[in-house]
């Protein structure tokens, strides 16, 4: 069987074609370079007609890409040694930016990531590390969002996920809050006397006014006492008879 030439070409030709479509997804843009030359602007999404060889098509994801800063050493600005690593969340706001700025733009921004994190962490203190952790993540987005800007990459989000203490430091930090949580254990039972004292000389100060306060008093303990089924039986004696039995013993 003989095929005619007009045929085979057109054959070629439609082979052609259906190899130049290409489907770019909801989320893609196809940044083209036509004989070497950015195109104007990136094509997408849906079907679109790129001739092989004479354009090139590199598809961005513009979808919010979470990538894991590996653990990093750094030293606190009261010289304590920690690893800490974290989290960011970028998109890509400008595909051409993204392609044409920077030869690979995810690994450009893992890079930044990491030295703005030792950078930046490096110039706080142990406790504000721990304790600032949100004003922290506010100060890290900031500075790689205007690093990336010219790369047309949002930077949306930073965060501290977790801090590595040496062992020797988390018992000190221990040991500090239990001497605090003593501390604090201390002043409130100071306090509580100091508050029980005053009470009672207000007490004593009443009774003292009524002298048949102090009889109530006596028998109202002598009851509490009788009633807890005891062998023990306390009689109150006032204290000026003592005081009188001494006085009388000096006399003599």
């Amino acid at each position: 069987m003989i095929v005619r030439p007009e045929f085979l070409f057109a054959g070629i030709v439609l082979l052609y074609l259906i190899s130049s479509i290409k489907i770019l997804n909801e989320y893609e843009r196809g940044v083209i370079f036509r004989l070497g030359k950015l195109y104007p602007r990136p094509k997408g999404p849906g079907v679109i007609l790129v001739f092989a060889p004479i354009d090139r098509i590199v598809r961005v994801s513009l979808r919010t890409i979470v990538m894991d800063v590996p653990p990093q050493d750094v030293i606190t600005k009261d010289n304590v040694s920690v690893k800490v690593n974290a989290v960011v969340y970028f998109r890509v706001m400008d595909p051409q930016r993204a392609i044409v700025e920077v030869e690979n733009f995810h690994y450009a921004t893992s890079q930044l990531a990491q030295t703005t994190l030792r950078s930046v962490l490096g110039q706080v203190e142990l406790d504000g590390l721990l304790a600032e952790r949100e004003q922290l993540n506010q100060e890290l987005q900031h500075i790689l969002d205007t690093q990336t800007d010219p790369w047309g990459v949002k930077v949306s989000a930073v965060e501290v996920k977790h801090v590595d203490l040496p062992v020797d430091m988390q018992r000190a930090m221990a040991r500090q809050a239990e001497a605090e949580r003593e501390k604090r254990a201390k002043i409130i039972h100071a306090e509580g006397e100091f508050i029980a004292s005053e009470k009672l000389a207000q007490a004593a100060e009443v009774i003292g006014r009524e002298p048949l306060a102090a009889t109530l008093r006596y028998l109202q303990t002598a009851t509490e006492i009788a009633g807890e089924k005891n062998s023990t039986l306390v009689f109150p004696l006032p204290i000026d008879i003592f005081s009188a039995l001494s006085g009388k013993r000096d006399g003599s």
